[in-house]
């Protein structure tokens, strides 16, 4: 490189600092006049830069791209208002596209919308089951039922805002939001290998509600999302930035951190201002969206992170390494696993620590096998045999769902439940061999 550089200079000038009058790279050649980028070179490069971030946004949004999916969803059915929500009285089965959900727990969900409503409550009974609120960025807010802070005995929640100075009833759980959008989410045990016990505790017991209205509250409405078609899942297109740009429409400014808003300005995402990408950006983000999906899928698939693997002969992966739910490596000394974060928001939804830490009794824990021992991806035209030993560590069951790697949902087939239960099976007769 030495021979490239002018001569003139008063003292030597390392070669390690200096850029060549043309550097090939993966993007082609890249000329420059004495240091000076060509106009052609400077057009090639702040394309890439932009392809760079627009790839960076859809690894690093999906979180609230999927929550924002599920809002859509869920309201589609459920309607507008805190008070009405989706339920799955027949079981979570494959009709509904809903990431790696299980068809073995009763789910209720309502979306909440603070700026809407102001500060909301959620009343849960004794001996609801696990619940989750997770704001708009999909980050856990606090937990409900047994692993929440009435620990299963039933309370009352207020949501409220940052910063919220308003009435706080004692005895009341009170937990602040970053965001306006909040997803409250239960799951209900089935009872004799049926969901009657657990639909008639969330139907007659969960109430969620306006804090105003407290004196007199609108009557919960349930409407059921069993056997519905459904997509609750973002999209993996361009219109993934879409998703992206009416969150930080709808969301405060500090729902992220000044470092995420500036990486979506860069792509044209900024708070008051519509996302209207001109066609050479809009090109750009249809490839920056196919390469990041390709990429999150290489992540969920085929994973190249040793620490994710649980076991060194086998395939099976643990969403949370580490065992944090934040995703942080070593309490956050190193980082953050960013593929863990895409990962596991690629192709789940809810965020609690119960579901990373081991919370006998009361949290759940979680493996996935995405390819079989020889690598190659599980094939509907071949027989697999998974063992259970005796006497698996569950407290309340276990459970093996099947998903379609396309939807990231449960596999359509004959079967409309995809999976085998450690209760459901020993009552139920509808779920076939196969």
């Amino acid at each position: 490189m030495s021979d490239t550089i002018r001569t003139g200079y008063n003292t030597p000038i390392p070669a390690q600092i200096a850029t060549a009058d043309r550097v090939s790279t993966r993007i082609g050649d890249l000329d420059f006049a004495d240091g000076v980028p060509t106009p052609e070179t400077t057009a090639r490069l702040f394309d890439h830069l932009d392809f760079l971030r627009g790839v960076e946004v859809f690894l690093n949004c999906i979180p609230a791209a999927s929550l924002e999916a599920l809002r859509r969803g869920v309201t589609s059915v459920a309607g507008e208002g805190c008070h009405r929500g989706a339920i799955t009285d027949r079981m979570l089965d494959s009709h509904p596209l809903f990431l790696t959900g299980n068809t073995d727990t009763v789910y209720a969900l309502v979306m909440l919308d603070i700026e809407r409503d102001g500060p909301t409550v959620i009343e849960v009974p004794p001996g609801c089951g696990p619940g989750t609120v997770d704001d708009a960025w999909f980050r856990f807010v606090v937990d409900l039922g047994a692993p929440g802070p009435d620990r299963g005995a039933g309370g009352t929640y207020l949501i409220v805002p940052p910063g919220y100075d308003g009435e706080r009833p004692e005895g009341w759980f009170v937990a602040e939001s970053p965001s306006a959008v909040n997803l409250v989410i239960l799951r209900g045990f089935l009872v004799d290998g049926k969901p009657d016990a657990a639909v008639q505790l969330f139907e007659a017991g969960v109430k969620v509600y306006p804090f105003s209205t407290r004196a007199d509250p609108p009557r919960m409405e349930w409407t059921s999302i069993s056997g519905e078609v459904v997509n609750t899942v973002h999209a993996n297109d361009v219109t993934f930035f879409d998703e992206v740009a009416d969150v930080i429409a709808k969301e405060p400014v500090e729902l992220i951190d000044p470092e995420t808003r500036g990486l979506l300005a860069a792509v044209g995402i900024t708070k008051g201002r519509s996302f209207a990408p001109d066609e050479r950006m809009r090109r750009i983000l249809t490839d920056a969206a196919a390469v990041g999906n390709g990429t999150a899928r290489a992540m969920g698939f085929r994973s190249r992170e040793s620490d994710f693997y649980i076991y060194d002969d086998r395939r099976w992966v643990n969403p949370f390494p580490g065992g944090d739910y934040r995703f942080l490596r070593n309490g956050g000394e190193d980082g953050r696993f960013l593929d863990a974060r895409t990962t596991f928001f690629y192709l789940a939804t809810v965020n609690t620590p119960a579901m990373a830490l081991k919370m006998v009794g009361k949290g759940s824990q979680y493996a996935l096998a995405t390819v079989d021992t020889n690598d190659d991806p599980f094939d509907g035209a071949k027989t697999y045999r998974l063992r259970i030993p005796a006497d698996a560590p569950a407290a309340d069951f276990w459970s093996v769902v099947v998903y379609d790697p396309q939807t990231r949902s449960e596999l359509q087939t004959g079967q409309r439940l995809p999976s085998r239960n450690s209760k459901r099976d020993r009552h139920a007769s509808n779920v076939r061999s196969g």
